[in-house]
């Protein structure tokens, strides 16, 4: 871990973007469902590379609009946006000159890119990459999963597509922020070093996610929907999907609620992490409203108990189990998170003075009544009013004394 830039510690909530000529069979070829993830289809329904280029033809793109996409994330509370530069199926998503297997062999035509780059710019919004730097399905010498290499020359791929198109990336839309590399697969530790080192002999404030393989991103990138059970240590991020499926899939109505995603988004958070949320437009461009609702609901939150995510701080472990919502702090400010329908909570063994107490979305005081336990042990009871508006996470704001929060071990 080498690189963390405070943008990146303070933003807690992105968009990630999946799209790709992938959104095309959208989860079936030849009346076969796939039952993986739809950015997948290519390799679970072992389509052949000269079949799977004639998806190209029916990317139209009609209604994708940048504008429309980033100015929606910064609505709905997102601070950054990682978009799908070429992910494994090796087709990239904008007009390179590395390899023509690009959007200008599709009706759309257009370089998605330039013009997300151009909106986040516009709206204030980080703007990342990802880009799949050892699979490709498309080039004879990429990574494929389930196979270990044997009969292909990865450094030949990874010389002449890999890092040529790294360098296109970095260069023709600078800044990127942050680059969102996946499945390292077989790299070697020299090569993900190179890789990095590459990145940053042209860009030397970009950030790299963990999964440019050995160890040598800025934080760990975790598994795809997992959550580290407690605080780790180290600086996190979570990628998460709104359904079954990253990219675009027709047969995926599993949406996970709002109040669900808030909750972990909440949870992430409090264990000192970050929380990318997909989104995976169809071929056409348009984002399912099932996915727009979702995150307009988690924007709505977002709108009124956003102080109590952003540029928030990990804390130590609170001393005892709490069943019905979590902590998140910044300096001199308890965000407590209240998901369950409690009339009062009751905290032991916060060492701080509370100064002032009230619930974040409206600033309804509060008051915090003090005490020591028979036991010795300094509590504080609050009481709380009717939750009439039925909201997922009731936020309380208790201002204390001191900078850094501390605990209080439990008395032995």
């Amino acid at each position: 871990m080498v690189m963390m830039q405070q943008w990146w510690k303070d933003a807690k909530f992105g968009m990630f973007i999946h799209w790709g000529i992938y959104s095309v069979p959208a989860g079936e070829y030849k009346g076969v469902k796939t039952d993986n993830i739809a950015e997948w289809i290519m390799h679970d329904l072992h389509i052949p590379a000269d079949e799977y280029v004639k998806f190209a033809a029916s990317f139209t793109g009609e209604y994708f609009d940048a504008d429309k996409i980033v100015s929606f994330a910064k609505d709905c509370g997102m601070k950054y946006l990682v978009f799908t530069a070429k992910h494994h199926d090796g087709f990239a998503m904008y007009h390179s000159k590395v390899d023509t297997y690009n959007t200008s062999i599709t009706p759309f035509k257009k370089d998605p890119i330039r013009e997300l780059k151009n909106a986040c710019d516009k709206y204030g919004i980080a703007f990342g990459l990802y880009y799949s730097q050892a699979q490709d399905w498309h080039d004879p010498d990429g990574c494929e999963d389930g196979e270990n290499g044997e009969g292909k020359d990865f450094e030949k791929y990874f010389k002449n597509k890999c890092l040529p198109q790294v360098k296109e990336l970095l260069t023709n839309y600078a800044p990127v922020k942050l680059l969102w590399f996946d499945t390292p697969m077989y790299m070697t530790a020299e090569q993900s070093k190179e890789l990095k080192d590459f990145v940053l002999s042209i860009q030397p404030d970009c950030m790299i996610s963990g999964r440019i393989g050995n160890g040598l991103g800025d934080y760990v990138t975790t598994g795809d929907n997992f959550i580290p059970l407690l605080p780790i240590g180290y600086s996190f991020e979570v990628p998460a999907t709104t359904n079954g499926s990253w990219g675009y899939n027709k047969f995926d109505t599993d949406w996970i609620s709002a109040k669900k995603i808030i909750r972990r988004l909440v949870k992430v958070v409090a264990r000192g992490g970050n929380y990318l949320l997909n989104v995976g437009p169809r071929c056409d461009g348009s984002i399912p409203v099932e996915c727009t609702e979702i995150l307009k609901e988690i924007g709505s939150f977002l709108k009124y108990n956003g102080d109590s995510i952003y540029a928030t701080v990990p804390l130590p472990p609170y001393p005892y189990d709490i069943d019905w919502g979590y902590f998140t702090y910044k300096s001199g400010k308890l965000f407590i998170h209240v998901f369950e329908e409690l009339d009062r909570i009751y905290l032991l063994n916060i060492h701080n003075k509370p100064l002032k107490a009230y619930i974040l979305k409206d600033k309804t005081p509060l008051k915090v009544i003090e005490r020591c336990t028979c036991e010795g042990d300094s509590s504080w009871l609050i009481k709380l009013p009717l939750n009439a508006d039925k909201d997922i996470d009731r936020v309380i704001c208790v201002e204390v004394e001191g900078g850094e929060l501390e605990f209080e071990p439990i008395k032995r």
